[in-house]
């Protein structure tokens, strides 16, 4: 039987602007690139269309959950700021998106 009690449903990722940072993070190859880097702010800020505050405010929610992690440094003496999933944030969204799949009906 399929588990329909909301509060199962994790709220920190569910908000919109969350889910779509977990979602572009999920998808970033980080097998690809080295283990320091990340998502540029900026880009991340393109991918999911919202603010910087915006923006700012969420990743510090789900940084604080311990989804994200945060690195700032600087590069050709400009600031950056990279995030990427946790370990814990990519099973968090694992989790996440199957309880989500269980609401949905058997396919044919």
């Amino acid at each position: 039987m399929t588990n329909f009690d909301h509060r199962e449903i994790n709220d920190i990722i569910h908000g919109r602007v969350r889910l779509t940072i977990m979602a572009a993070l999920a998808s970033h190859d980080e097998e690809t690139d080295p283990p320091d880097t990340g998502v540029d702010f900026s880009h991340l800020k393109k991918l999911v269309k919202a603010s910087d505050g915006n923006l700012s405010i969420h990743i510090r929610k789900l940084e604080d959950a311990g989804y994200l992690e945060v690195t700032k440094r600087f590069s050709a003496n400009r600031p950056q700021t990279l995030c990427r999933l946790t370990d814990d944030g990519r099973k968090a969204f694992a989790v996440y998106l199957s309880h989500l799949e269980s609401l949905l009906p058997p396919r044919a």
